[in-house]
């Protein structure tokens, strides 16, 4: 049987549940929110270092206690439906969305819908880094959840590819751990994360930051055993005799996030091939009427209050096109 619902937004982290929120404040009384996860709030809580609510709250908080003000608040909407453990498999240019539960697989059918994501981490493989394929390389976000989440600590001394923000709080997250991060990376002239992360987890904890240099190769049999490093000129060339050798059993890959927009792109929405993101001119809207996308599916934020602060438009913009349908 097929279900029709006027809002179903996809994506239960902090853009869903903001722009489920201002949708409310809209007027839309029936809202279905699909989270795959058995939580809402996403990549949030696996974030237990501060920094977060600053511009948004006011304060300063851990990514758990950032996520829980939004989740306490949705909660107490009863015109928000919140379904969990919830995959969407399939969407069509109709708006209809083919979802996988445990033991169950449903159609709904949503007058609007806003996709909410968020975004996956380039791998090795994507920072064309040539060796053999031992164990012990992690995405940094991987290695977070491990940490975090898991309790395991996934290595012992460790060599970070590439300085995005969660390279950088990962270094400060193993040395506090009792690991040693023997050095980060960094094919670019400046660190790719937020200048306070610099300051707080690497100069803070003397762990050394190679600017224009990259991982030439990659050693070890069953685990990592060293890693390959080289210095590049202004043009991306390699340096005749720079080449030296780390010792680690662990490299995190921190190069980047790529949106999660395969969904929207099997609806027929048109995808800038550059960036993963949809070709728009306005934020959080896409090329189907009535479809937006918003947090780092539409775009990758640095700060979490940006992207409570810019889904919450998506809301707006959704409760604008249901009055107009209606």
């Amino acid at each position: 049987m097929m279900i029709e619902r006027n809002l179903v937004i996809v994506g239960g982290g902090p853009a869903g549940m903001a722009a489920a929120i201002s949708a409310y404040e809209q007027g839309v009384n029936d809202i279905l929110l699909l989270e795959r996860d058995q939580y809402l709030g996403g990549i949030l809580n696996q974030c237990i270092h501060p920094g977060f609510g600053l511009d948004y709250f006011k304060e300063i908080l851990t990514g758990p206690e950032y996520a829980d003000r939004f989740i306490k608040k949705i909660r107490d909407i009863p015109q928000i439906e919140i379904n969990l453990q919830s995959l969407v498999v399939d969407l069509g240019a109709d708006k209809t969305l083919t979802i996988l539960k445990p033991g169950l697989l449903q159609q709904v059918r949503a007058k609007a819908l806003i996709m909410a994501t968020g975004c996956r981490e380039r791998t090795r493989e994507m920072a064309h880094i040539a060796g053999t394929r031992p164990a012990g390389i992690y995405p940094a976000g991987l290695a977070q959840k491990l940490i975090n989440i898991e309790g395991l600590l996934p290595g012992k001394e460790v060599v970070i590819v590439g300085s995005g923000d969660i390279g950088l709080i990962m270094a400060r997250r193993f040395v506090l751990e009792g690991a040693s991060v023997k050095a980060m990376i960094e094919i670019q002239k400046q660190a790719g994360g937020l200048l306070r992360n610099v300051i707080q987890c690497l100069d803070d904890f003397d762990i050394p930051l190679y600017l224009c240099h990259r991982i030439a190769c990659i050693y070890g049999k069953k685990r990592v055993e060293k890693v390959g490093i080289i210095k590049i000129d202004d043009q991306g060339n390699d340096i005749p005799d720079s080449h030296f050798y780390i010792e680690c059993d662990t490299i995190l890959m921190s190069v980047g996030l790529i949106p999660e927009n395969e969904l929207i792109e099997m609806a027929g929405v048109a995808i800038d091939r550059k960036t993963n993101t949809p070709l728009s001119q306005e934020l959080n809207k896409t090329s189907i009427p009535g479809v937006f996308v918003c947090g780092n599916a539409f775009k990758i934020y640095d700060l979490v209050d940006s992207v409570s602060g810019d889904s919450g438009q998506a809301g707006v913009l959704a409760g604008e096109y249901l009055k107009k349908k209606n």
